[in-house]
């Protein structure tokens, strides 16, 4: 789906209007989350979530986190949102699609083993039962079900909360009171432009940091492209390029985890060479490309980048002490 932009709006007459229904959604989530009891499973359990919906940067986030904690017992746990397998499978990225795990777990088994189960307890369980005894759960933040030894909320610089209403009214998922009273920890991504850090508990840790292009400029300076992107946030990917120099002679926005066509790629790939430029696009969108067209597309990678790598590495260190201590 894509956020609507009253979404963003503090105030807006179309947000007042689905307030009731904001309040019931929350009410609702209230009521699921205090009716379960959540299974506490033989490894220790990170979440890495966010309080509202669509892309705030939880898989860079997740990625960032893994690559500190360079543990061989880890594992991420995701639902695989926009995949058909219900799981508990084990990605295996030589015979799986990301149209039968979903794009994030696609990437995410690039780093470590990822377990793709709608049913959060089975799917920490399967990997237990592999080897496992750290998990970062990918987004879950919410769900009840698994008992979580850590809660990382990521949050979007530049959006923050939203218009601060429930969905639909509004981005978030459940007020931010609660979610920020059940948190270890806060990750602000981007530049602080919501002024996120003043509206936190002064005890809640706060580590920040950026998603960044690991090529160089020189590799996009002055290319003529056209950009595509099914995410949360297509806005950020066409600013990021242009931040490398690109020219963008055309952008295109699908909804996140949009599945695409072969006619899509091919209409993109003719605009883009009749205007004499390159067709580009994210990681994420990328492994959701039909095989004809991979080879027809160019791939922008990055990867969250810590602000202050001492700090969350101690903070992480910490952790790994508290669960053999």
């Amino acid at each position: 789906m894509k956020a609507p932009k009253f979404w963003s709006q503090p105030g807006s007459p179309l947000g007042k209007l689905l307030s009731p229904l904001g309040c019931a959604y929350r009410v609702a989530g209230s009521i699921k989350r205090s009716s379960v009891r959540p299974a506490h499973v033989n490894a220790r359990v990170i979440c890495v979530g966010n309080l509202v919906a669509g892309g705030t940067g939880k898989t860079p986030v997740s990625l960032a986190i893994a690559a500190c904690l360079q543990r061989e017992d880890l594992a991420f746990l995701t639902r695989g949102y926009g995949g058909r397998l219900a799981g508990p499978v084990r990605v295996a990225r030589d015979t799986h699609t990301p149209a039968e795990v979903g794009d994030e777990a696609f990437l995410l088994a690039r780093a470590a083993p990822v377990w793709v189960a709608r049913d959060r307890v089975a799917g920490a369980e399967a990997a237990i039962n592999a080897g496992s005894r750290l998990i970062v759960m990918d987004d879950g933040f919410q769900n009840p079900s698994l008992a979580k030894n850590v809660g990382i909320i990521v949050i979007d610089g530049e959006t923050g909360f939203g218009n601060g209403q429930l969905i639909p009214a509004g981005p978030l998922r459940e007020p931010v009171a609660t979610g920020l009273a059940r948190a270890d920890a806060v990750v602000i991504v981007g530049h602080d432009h919501a002024d996120i850090a003043n509206k936190l508990p002064p005890s809640l840790p706060v580590f920040t940091g950026r998603i960044q292009p690991t090529t160089s400029r020189d590799t996009w300076a002055g290319r003529r492209v056209v950009a595509f992107a099914g995410i949360g946030r297509p806005g950020k990917f066409f600013d990021t390029l242009a931040t490398l120099g690109c020219e963008i002679v055309a952008t295109h926005s699908f909804a996140d985890h949009h599945p695409f066509t072969d006619r899509e790629i091919a209409q993109i790939c003719a605009r883009a060479n009749a205007l004499d430029a390159v067709p580009v696009t994210t990681e994420k969108d990328a492994v959701r490309l039909p095989d004809a067209a991979r080879d027809k597309v160019e791939t922008l990678p990055v990867a969250f980048v810590w602000d202050d790598v001492p700090a969350i590495t101690v903070f992480l260190d910490n952790l790994t002490r508290r669960e053999t201590g």
